[in-house]
């Protein structure tokens, strides 16, 4: 270990099953630095999003580097910071805080994680037109990602018609062709589209299934689901069935996750070998919930 410590934290709801904790402190470890980090579950500690300065004042007085900040308060938090990057500026969300000498500036990791994601695992995909599903904060964060990556049409579907409005508004000077996308429209989108992003909760472990039917897929499209628990979602495996280019949501995990150590430490992140973490703690957790499942079956009369 080094002489240099490191205090970071996770702010969000639901947080004690994230895996960015142990993301980072492995990483931490194979730098050498003693690195503390600290999940502040909203939820489990009564704390209203009311109280969400008083919480980062807390923070900065107790000498944190840096924060990840999560749902439900990615957006609440923006007017908090004392500075932010475009991105955030751009979305209108943030999910890292970098503190220095007690100020604040808020970054947006996801943005940059798809993106380098995106470069690594599909980097001659075709962006003519771009089919993104879900425009929350997690699909806003991807759909300028595409924006800087070089989408040229892209076509936004949510359930929520107000999100879909509110993403297209903030990509309005993007110079691209900006389609809002109703659930009946989809599938003659899909037909002549180049590719689709899943940025919904469909696929999750909790929200199961495929945000597309399978019949609308065709081996001309590549997908993209930023899922990643699990990693194989069914979107993607109907779209490998198919002969689809695919892209897990594990990238985008691993790139944010090294993105933000990279701020909070100032030490380059060793994405490969974040990689194996990921794959570890996913395979640890899935071992776990079948030991949990057998152990529940023997005790059934």
């Amino acid at each position: 270990m080094t002489g240099r410590s490191v205090l970071a934290g996770l702010f969000g709801q639901g947080v004690k099953p994230s895996l960015t904790p142990e993301l980072h402190e492995r990483e931490a470890q194979r730098h050498g630095l003693r690195y503390v980090y600290k999940v502040i579950d909203l939820a489990d500690a009564q704390l209203s999003p009311d109280r969400l300065e008083q919480l980062l004042r807390h923070a900065i007085a107790l000498g944190f580097d840096g924060l990840n900040v999560t749902h439900p308060v990615k957006q609440a938090m923006v007017p908090l910071v004392d500075d932010v990057t475009p991105d955030v500026a751009a979305i209108g969300a943030l999910n890292t805080i970098l503190i220095t000498d007690g100020a604040t500036v808020g970054h947006n990791t996801d943005v940059t994680g798809f993106a380098s994601a995106f470069a690594q695992g599909l980097p001659d995909a075709d962006l003519g037109r771009v089919v993104l599903l879900g425009a929350g904060g997690a699909g806003t964060a991807v759909a300028h990602a595409l924006v800087r990556l070089g989408v040229r049409n892209l076509a936004i579907a949510d359930p929520d018609t107000s999100r879909v409005g509110a993403l297209t508004a903030s990509l309005g000077g993007a110079g691209i062709v900006l389609e809002p996308l109703t659930a009946d429209a989809l599938p003659d989108v899909l037909a002549t589209a180049t590719g689709v992003v899943n940025a919904s909760p469909v696929g999750m472990a909790g929200h199961p299934g495929s945000p597309v039917r399978p019949e609308l897929l065709h081996p001309g499209l590549w997908v993209a689901d930023i899922v990643y628990r699990p990693v194989m979602t069914a979107l993607l495996q109907h779209a490998q069935r198919i002969g689809c280019r695919t892209l897990t949501g594990a990238g985008m995990a691993v790139h944010q996750a090294a993105d933000a150590f990279e701020l909070i430490t100032g030490q380059p992140a060793h994405r490969e070998a974040m990689f194996g973490d990921l794959d570890d703690l996913i395979a640890a957790e899935v071992e776990n919930a079948h030991l949990h499942q057998e152990l529940s079956d023997e005790r059934k009369p």
